[in-house]
């Protein structure tokens, strides 16, 4: 079993929580990448996701360089299209949008990046990327061409979520991409928990400890903090220590 889906999957089966930092390598400057990669490790949060649905600079392979330069947590990619790809990150979640009818994201794109993630060696982390309505437009919706699934609409996650499974896929990532006005509703989060056994990961509008924790108690294995960690680094610490307990 590979290193990182080895720490998330270990994780499920003893029922712990895990906090992963989502950072965007076009917003922060250095020194606010560093006191937030700071908080990371003060915080002990368990893994940090870098990407972003729209990169306007070059920055992804500095970002992560600095990132290593100050912790070991290990940095998975996060990637919005297939130019986000860097060996100098540890692994990388292999996106296929099974939440949507875009045959480019849901294999296209795949095609293409594949021999650069092989020639890589990156860590592949195969999973089924769900987009959910968080109540406004967001970039990954709009740049993906896609619609959210409906908020209320659990059924139609939880029988997605299970498709993904039975492809094979090894992780289920639901968000509310970045930005999102409201976070996935528990009762979403129950809905899919209670028909797959892979890892469930959950972004998008998770600003507070209370949401975090009840998206967990719901069923999430992983919790990823972004947008909010920029403006509140302290946030980090926080939600860790809430899931963590």
């Amino acid at each position: 079993m590979s290193k990182v889906y080895q720490i998330i999957a270990t994780a499920r089966t003893e029922n712990r929580k895990l906090l992963a930092v989502l950072i965007d390598p076009d917003t922060p400057s250095e020194e606010q990448l560093i006191r937030i990669v700071e908080q990371v490790n003060k915080a002990k949060a368990d893994l940090i996701f870098v990407g972003g649905s729209l990169l306007v600079k070059d920055a992804l392979d500095t970002c992560i360089q600095t990132i290593k330069r100050v912790s070991k947590v290990p940095v998975i990619l996060f990637p919005g299209s297939v130019l986000q790809i860097s060996p100098a990150a540890d692994a990388i979640l292999f996106l296929s949008l099974i939440s949507g009818r875009n045959p480019e994201l849901l294999i296209g794109n795949q095609v293409i990046a594949a021999p650069y993630i092989k020639q890589s060696g990156l860590e592949v982390l195969p999973t089924g990327y769900m987009l959910i309505d968080s109540g406004r437009p967001t970039t990954a919706s709009y740049m993906s061409n896609t619609a959210p699934i409906p908020y209320n609409k659990s059924e139609i996650a939880a029988c997605t979520a299970m498709a993904g499974e039975m492809l094979g896929l090894k992780l289920v990532y639901m968000d509310g991409g970045s930005g999102a006005d409201k976070a996935v509703d528990p009762r979403m989060v129950e809905a899919v928990r209670k028909q797959i056994e892979a890892p469930i990961i959950i972004g998008g509008g998770i600003r507070d400890t209370q949401t975090a924790v009840e998206i967990c108690a719901a069923g999430a294995d992983v919790i990823v903090v972004g947008n909010a960690s920029e403006h509140n680094p302290l946030i980090i610490q926080q939600i860790a220590e809430a899931i963590h307990q």
